[in-house]
C-alpha cells in the first residue's frame, strides 16, 4: 500500500517543491485502489482517462495556471451524474444506464482541475446503513473486512480511509454521510439542505436528500466545500446564501468563552454502547477544560424521528422512484407480453428487496385511506422537530452527540431484521429533518480496534463553525 499524503496541504507542498507530481499522485491511487479490489469499492475506475487528466494538470502547474483543488483526487458515489460515464445508483436497474451530462458540483470540481479517479459502490437508489444492498454487492470495511462500512456512502468513507482518494463526494439523506465517517475512522459532513446543488444528484427524498464530503482532515473538507457551495440556476432549492471562506475561516481559533455547547440527554440513554458514550463524555469534559461552556439540552420529540424519517422519505421514494419503468432507460423486463406486464416485471426484476420495502412502504402512507394519518401527521411532527432545534439554538450555539449507537457491525449480522438497521440511524436523521448541517469526527476505538465518530450539528449554513469545532475535538 502507497504511504500517499493523507492531506491536501502537504500534496500542493510537495507537489511545488517538486517531490510530487499529479501523474505519480494517480498512479500511487490506482496501485492502492488495484491492491484493495477484495473491499469491493468501485462500479467503474477512471485510470487511463485520471492520468491523463493528471499529465494536464502538471502542466498547468507548471505554467501557474492550476485551479484551487489542484492535486486533490476524488471519487464519486454512484449516483452523481458524469457525462459519458455509468450512473448505476448501485441497482439493477440501472447496471448500463450512462450519463448525458455533468452534475453541478462536477463541473465545479473539474473546473478547478481537481482529478476524478473513479465511481464508488452504493446501496440500492441510496437505501440502506450498511451497503449490503448493492446489485454489485458488499463494500467491506477496511479496519475489518468481515464488518460493513456503514451506507448508503459506505464506498465513498471506504476510498478514503483506505487511501485511493484524498477526498470523496457522498449524498446524505438520514446519516449516508456521517454514519460511514464513524465506521471508518474518518471526517464526514453533511451540509446545510440547499447548500449545495442537487442537480445531478439523482433523488430518493427530495427534501432530505443532501450532496456531502469525505475527507481526514476539516482543511481538505473546506477546499472542497469552497469548490461545490453556493447557488445553482438549476436547482430551485439550492440556496443563494453566499459561500464562505471556509479556509480562512477554519484558521481562525474558537474563543471558547463566546461559545455554548449542548448535549442531548435523550441521546445518552439506553442503546448506546457504553464505549462510545464514555469516548465523548470524555471530550465534552476536554472541551469544559478548554473554557467551553456545556450544558444539558432536550430535544423533546427525539423519539419521534425515526418513523417520521422513514415514513416522509419512503412516501418521497415512492414518488421519485415511478420513473424507474423500463420504458424510458434503464433495463428492462425481455418476458412480458403487454406494457403494464412489461411495467411490472421490469420493477419487480430491477428493484431490490430494500428499495421494494420502501416503494411499497411509501405508497402506502400516500394512499388516499391512510394520507392523513400518516404522511400528513409525519409531516406535523417533522415542523415540531424543527422547533425543538430552533429552540435548542437559542440557547447554544452547536450540540454534541454519538453519530451511531455502535461501531462497525457484521456483514450479514442486520440484513434480516429492518428495524434493527433502521435504529442504526436514529442519532443522524434528526438533522435531516431539520435541515441543519452536521459533521461526524472521528474520536476513538473501541476494545475491538473500531472507531466510531462525535457528531456536531450547527445552525444553518453555519459548516464554518463545525470544522472549526473539528479543531478543538481532535487538537
Amino acid at each position: 500500500m502507497n504511504e500517499i499524503p493523507k492531506s491536501f496541504k502537504i500534496i500542493k507542498e510537495q507537489i511545488k517543491s517538486g517531490n510530487l507530481s499529479c501523474t505519480k499522485l494517480v498512479r500511487q491511487y490506482l496501485e492502492n485502489i488495484n491492491n484493495r479490489k477484495d473491499l469491493n469499492v468501485f462500479i467503474t475506475v477512471f485510470d487511463i482517462a485520471a492520468i491523463e487528466r493528471a499529465l494536464e494538470i502538471d502542466e498547468k502547474i507548471n505554467k501557474g495556471t492550476a485551479g484551487k483543488l489542484a492535486g486533490a483526487v476524488f471519487t464519486i458515489k454512484d449516483v452523481i451524474s458524469i457525462k459519458g460515464n455509468l450512473l448505476t445508483c448501485g441497482s439493477k436497474l440501472l447496471s448500463n444506464f450512462e450519463s448525458n451530462y455533468d452534475a453541478t458540483v462536477i463541473e465545479r470540481l473539474l473546473k478547478e482541475d481537481a482529478i476524478i479517479i473513479g465511481k464508488v459502490n452504493c446501496d440500492e437508489f441510496a437505501m440502506g446503513s450498511s451497503n449490503e444492498n448493492s446489485y454489485f454487492g458488499v463494500t467491506k470495511n477496511p479496519i475489518d473486512p468481515s464488518r460493513v462500512p456503514g451506507g448508503s456512502s459506505g464506498a465513498s468513507a471506504v476510498s478514503v480511509a483506505a487511501n485511493m482518494c484524498l477526498l470523496s463526494l457522498g449524498s446524505e439523506t438520514g446519516g449516508s454521510i456521517r454514519q460511514p465517517a464513524s465506521f471508518c475512522g474518518i471526517t464526514g459532513l453533511k451540509v446545510t439542505y440547499g447548500r449545495i446543488s442537487r442537480f445531478g444528484l439523482v433523488a430518493f427524498a427530495s427534501s432530505f436528500d443532501s450532496i456531502g464530503i469525505f475527507g481526514n482532515s476539516n482543511y481538505d473538507i473546506a477546499a472542497a466545500l469552497e469548490v461545490i457551495a453556493g447557488y445553482d440556476v438549476h436547482d430551485s432549492t439550492s440556496s443563494d446564501v453566499p459561500v464562505n471562506n471556509y479556509i480562512k475561516e477554519i484558521e481562525e481559533r474558537s474563543d471558547p468563552a463566546e461559545i455554548k455547547i449542548g448535549y442531548v440527554k435523550e441521546y445518552f440513554e439506553d442503546g448506546l454502547d457504553e464505549e462510545i458514550k464514555n469516548g465523548i463524555l470524555k471530550k465534552i469534559e476536554l472541551l469544559k477544560e478548554k473554557g467551553f461552556a456545556i450544558k444539558e439540552i432536550s430535544l423533546p420529540h427525539s423519539k419521534y424521528v425515526i418513523q417520521t424519517y422513514y415514513i416522509l422519505t419512503c412516501a418521497e421514494a415512492s414518488s421519485n422512484l415511478s420513473r424507474y419503468d423500463g420504458v424510458r432507460y434503464g433495463v428492462r423486463s425481455a418476458d412480458s407480453s403487454g406494457v403494464e406486464e412489461m411495467y411490472v416485471n421490469t420493477r419487480s426484476e430491477g428493484f431490490g428487496d430494500e428499495v421494494k420495502r420502501r416503494i411499497m412502504l411509501g405508497t402506502y402512507v400516500l394512499s388516499a385511506g391512510y394520507y392523513d394519518a400518516y404522511y400528513k401527521k409525519g409531516q406535523k411532527v417533522r415542523r415540531m422537530i424543527m422547533k425543538d432545534f430552533e429552540n435548542a439554538f437559542k440557547e447554544v450555539d452547536y450540540i454534541i452527540s454519538p453519530t451511531t449507537p455502535t461501531t462497525a457491525f457484521k456483514i450479514g449480522e442486520k440484513v434480516e431484521d429492518p428495524l434493527a438497521m433502521y435504529l442504526n440511524d436514529i442519532y443522524t436523521v434528526s438533522a435531516n429533518l431539520a435541515g441543519i448541517p452536521s459533521i461526524s469526527i472521528p474520536i476513538g476505538k473501541d476494545k475491538n480496534g473500531l472507531p466510531f465518530g462525535l457528531q456536531i450539528m450547527g445552525r444553518k449554513f453555519d459548516e464554518s463553525g463545525l470544522l472549526r469545532m473539528w479543531n478543538e475535538i481532535t487538537g
